[in-house]
């Protein structure tokens, strides 16, 4: 069995292929992104395995199937880049990762609290530079504070427990409770109530056509002044302008993100030589009280292992004939 494995780092090809040592997987590697201008490079596979940022549009769909792709298999959780209704309609199955460890990008969410709060980052480069002046590195206890969840599923739901272990009152919204966060104290509220009440907000929510730009303009100004936005979801959930224009006016008080709406043209490379031609992204760089991650929440030893052993098994049971794991629906 081919598979064309598409947005391939290092990372990628050692765990698949010790996943699927003794399967018969046969693996063709390309850096590049899936879209319409490298989607001919998947002719003559049976199957191929995309990330987050490859776009797996209508158009893409219809000539992997020409090509004879019988699957697709996504080695991540969110399947926002791919049309789900055209790949039903051309009786491509899409297959996915639903939960590889929700403690990795949950602890990445607390670890950017931690840092915007403390100032971990602008305190590193000060010792670096051999000034040990504490001036402008004062924080504020996370015991006592309100902490907004927003989705509260398996990585939402580890989240708030872990705000919880810190003394923090939790709030959290989603349109179905999560009844074990509720026996621990947890407080489901509207999303206009946990906005206004929380001094931590922090997104684990899917990026869906009811979600883009779920954090707007309005929805910022009903936040509490100087409260912390977090996300470590999805980037489409925010409107990034209007985060922005949070910042300038300085009612929203610090921002965390490991994801950003217009990643697709810079995470996951090395430009650390080339010009930022995205002048958004750029001027969000310009805010001491900004922290941004290339999208790396996800990434730890646990998290690589177990989305290479859910890819290799949903490659295997295909193949196999076997009912498909993880299979996405309209």
């Amino acid at each position: 069995m081919l598979v064309a494995v598409f947005s391939t780092q290092p990372y990628d090809r050692e765990h698949l292929e010790r996943a699927a040592a003794g399967t018969g997987i046969a693996w063709r590697w390309f850096d590049s992104r899936l879209d319409a201008d490298t989607v001919a490079l998947a002719a003559d596979a049976t199957a191929v395995n995309c990330f987050v940022n490859d776009d797996l549009n209508a158009a893409v769909l219809e000539r992997l199937r020409d090509f004879g792709v019988r699957l697709v298999t996504l080695r991540c959780a969110g399947f926002n880049q791919v049309d789900v209704p055209a790949a039903a309609r051309l009786g491509l199955p899409v297959v996915r990762v639903p939960e590889y460890s929700p403690h990795a990008v949950a602890e990445h969410a607390v670890g950017l609290v931690l840092m915007l709060d403390r100032r971990l980052h602008k305190a590193y480069n000060r010792v670096r530079e051999g000034n040990f002046s504490l001036d402008g590195l004062l924080g504020f206890d996370l015991h006592g504070r309100t902490v907004g969840v927003v989705g509260t599923g398996r990585i939402g739901g580890r989240f708030a427990e872990i705000m919880l272990g810190f003394g923090c009152r939790v709030l959290a919204h989603d349109p179905r409770e999560n009844a074990v966060l509720a026996s621990r104290g947890v407080r489901f509220v509207t999303l206009a109530e946990l906005l206004a009440e929380s001094d931590i907000v922090s997104l684990h929510c899917p990026l869906t056509p009811a979600t883009h730009h779920l954090i707007d303009a309005d929805r910022i100004a009903l936040m509490k002044p100087g409260a912390m936005l977090v996300n470590t979801s999805r980037g489409g959930l925010v409107d990034t302008r209007a985060v922005i224009a949070g910042l300038k006016t300085g009612h929203l008080g610090h921002l965390g993100l490991d994801v950003y709406e217009e990643e697709a043209g810079l995470f996951f490379d090395d430009k650390s030589d080339a010009i930022i031609r995205d002048d958004v992204f750029a001027r969000l760089l310009t805010f001491p009280n900004v922290v941004v991650t290339a999208h790396q929440a996800f990434f730890t030893r646990n998290a690589l292992e177990a989305i290479a052993a859910q890819t290799v098994r949903n490659l295997v049971h295909f193949e196999r004939g076997e009912p498909l794991e993880a299979v996405v629906t309209a």
